[in-house]
């Protein structure tokens, strides 16, 4: 690669990212999906440390950087750290502040874990709320408001997002479909949207192969789609008008759902919002037994 080639900036980056990811390695495209996911903890952490995250070698990363064109990761990190200085001031050493308090503990007792899954939750939402911008949501709920039907994809750990959704939808009067897996109808019942329609599609690492599917299909015949995923690299990606990708930090027991739900639940009061033109706030009906 030429040095005129090589990316300057940090979107200049990812874009050379999204464009070789198919043809990359298995490694380098664990390597790619980290720097996608965690900006801020490459522009901090060393390679060695990078690499103990990636479960890699550091020399992966060297190999990587090398194969964009620079010298060295030391090169491409300085990309990173550049787009770091310019974030919201003091929201980084928020983060780490609760980093560090979650790395200091060597609490297992039952409350422990209570607290380090909070403080993990707390760290994603203000990931979430740095790393969204209001135009997606603008652009998200346009489609929503417009839709005939608002079709609801999403299966194992994602289930409970799209079945929010479907709740609170329904509440606000869109006529929602939910693509239940139960009995292999999912596909079968993704063949009835029009263009007319929406598909909202939730999926995470490791991509529901029916989801896969499901979103390449309908993206064909012209539907579009929302999604919410973990990353710009996600299969989702390609086919969505609209992509908000959530990154996922490392690995507990569970997944967390906290930034999702919160991201499906704000998408919802801004489009009650929209439908109820009202001066207060905007509600959901309350549904109470008689």
């Amino acid at each position: 690669m030429q040095d005129a080639d090589v990316p300057h900036s940090y979107e200049d980056l990812i874009r050379v990212i999204h464009d070789r990811y198919e043809a990359m390695s298995k490694s380098y495209q664990i390597i790619a999906r980290y720097l996608t996911q965690n900006p801020n903890d490459v522009a901090v952490l060393s390679v060695t440390a990078l690499a103990a995250k990636c479960d890699v070698h550091a020399s992966s990363f060297v190999r990587f950087a090398q194969a964009l064109g620079y010298r060295g990761f030391k090169e491409l990190q300085v990309l990173f750290q550049r787009r770091l200085s310019t974030a919201a001031p003091g929201f980084d050493a928020r983060v780490r502040a609760l980093e560090a308090e979650l790395g200091a503990r060597a609490d297992h007792s039952e409350i422990g874990f209570l607290r380090d899954l909070v403080v993990r939750d707390l760290t994603s939402l203000q990931d979430l709320l740095a790393s969204i911008d209001g135009a997606q949501i603008a652009r998200a709920v346009d489609l929503m408001e417009v839709a005939d039907t608002i079709y609801l994809l999403g299966q194992l750990r994602s289930a409970p997002v799209v079945d929010l959704l479907r709740y609170v939808l329904t509440m606000l009067g869109k006529r929602v479909v939910l693509l239940d897996p139960g009995g292999g109808l999912a596909t079968h019942m993704a063949k009835t949207m029009q263009p007319g329609d929406l598909l909202f599609a939730v999926s995470f690492r490791f991509y529901a192969t029916e989801v896969v599917n499901i979103v390449e299909e309908v993206a064909a015949r012209g539907v579009p789609i929302v999604a919410i995923s973990d990353s710009t690299l996600s299969p989702l990606a390609k086919n969505a008008q609209v992509l908000f990708a959530v990154p996922e930090h490392e690995y507990t027991f569970s997944r967390s759902l906290a930034a999702p739900i919160c991201l499906a639940q704000a998408l919802t009061v801004a489009l009650a919002a929209r439908l109820q033109k009202t001066a207060g706030a905007p509600r959901i009906p309350i549904v109470t037994a008689r």
